[in-house]
């Protein structure tokens, strides 16, 4: 079993991030080989000052290192460090139809926001991302729920490609959590939470502070009534309970369950915001001591590309022989 998975460097890692996807990787070490990507390639399809850049790859580094990552039982790097996934990104392109770029959801979401300009990369942004997955002969892809439809087109790509040039790349399947796979924004809670179409009140960082995430907490906004269940017409209160017990490794049901004679949200939320502080605060505790040695964060990149690059340069070659790439004498 081998797990691939991408984090962008972009923007502050909050809840969501957490609990929907880097808590995964931690827990993938555990099945089998492990490869974990920082993409900051696909962080250039969206506004960015190329002198942040590199501080935002040290802090999402030091962020995945604190929440439990072990380079010495899983493989991490940076993205633009490892050339194979450009060269298979161009190769894939032409086996993905135009058709089904147009049809990705998060292509419609984000070039609706970036009015002024949306970029050629952003369109092709799935592409890049299924040659990270198939450049590893990935079997899993750990993912939040927005990513299902990417998983499922690096899939189609792969199969066109095994089909057209004969058996290359591995189908991955995805991998979503049972519970909190979408962690909703604690403001707006039938949106996403977010650091960029979120609302600074809604997004839970995993650097705030104790009291700020209480505080964040404590105003949620919740939703009519007081019993405290999951439905479509309690949005605010659903979302509390899935953060829960994603917290706690229970079912849904066993929160609704321990809060059945409870008397209102308040203290609820409370107890929500308390189990978010207790189980951020070895992370936040982590990152201080990791974060100053900047040498030692890129040397752990460093090492893992070279990893990295010695497993995806075997399945671009393959692909490059098999697309016709051969030597001429």
């Amino acid at each position: 079993m081998r797990t691939f998975s991408g984090i962008q460097p972009t923007g502050r890692k909050h809840l969501g991030n957490y609990l929907g996807a880097i808590r995964q990787y931690v827990a993938a070490q555990e099945r089998g080989d492990a490869i974990f990507c920082i993409v900051d390639l696909h962080a250039l399809t969206a506004p960015y000052d190329p002198e942040d850049l590199p501080i935002a790859v040290l802090d999402t580094t030091a962020v995945l290192l604190a929440s439990g990552l072990d380079p010495t039982r899983c493989i991490l790097f940076r993205q633009s460090d490892v050339k194979e996934h450009t060269e298979l990104c161009w190769m894939l392109t032409t086996v993905t139809a135009y058709g089904e770029l147009n049809r990705m959801t998060q292509f419609k979401e984000k070039s609706a926001q970036q009015k002024d300009f949306v970029s050629a990369g952003l369109f092709a942004y799935p592409v890049l991302q299924a040659a990270d997955i198939l450049a590893y002969r990935t079997d899993e892809v750990p993912v939040g729920e927005d990513q299902q439809q990417h998983i499922e087109l690096a899939r189609d790509v792969a199969q066109r490609f095994n089909s057209r040039f004969g058996e290359t790349f591995v189908l991955p399947e995805h991998r979503i959590p049972e519970v909190a796979a979408r962690v909703m924004d604690l403001q707006v809670p039938t949106k996403k939470m977010s650091t960029t179409g979120g609302t600074e009140q809604g997004t839970v960082l995993i650097l705030d502070e104790p009291d700020e995430i209480r505080r964040k907490f404590r105003t949620a906004v919740t939703d009519s009534g007081r019993e405290i269940v999951r439905g479509p017409d309690k949005p605010g209160i659903s979302n509390l309970i899935e953060v829960l017990a994603a917290v706690e490794g229970v079912a849904p049901d066993e929160v609704e369950r321990r809060y059945a004679d409870a008397n209102g949200y308040a203290s609820f939320k409370q107890d929500v915001g308390e189990a978010v502080v207790e189980l951020l605060m070895p992370v936040q505790k982590r990152y201080a001591e990791l974060r100053p040695d900047e040498a030692e964060l890129a040397r752990t990149l460093a090492e893992g590309a070279e990893k990295a690059r010695q497993i995806a340069s075997e399945t671009v070659g393959a692909a490059r022989e098999r697309m016709g790439f051969r030597p001429l004498a």
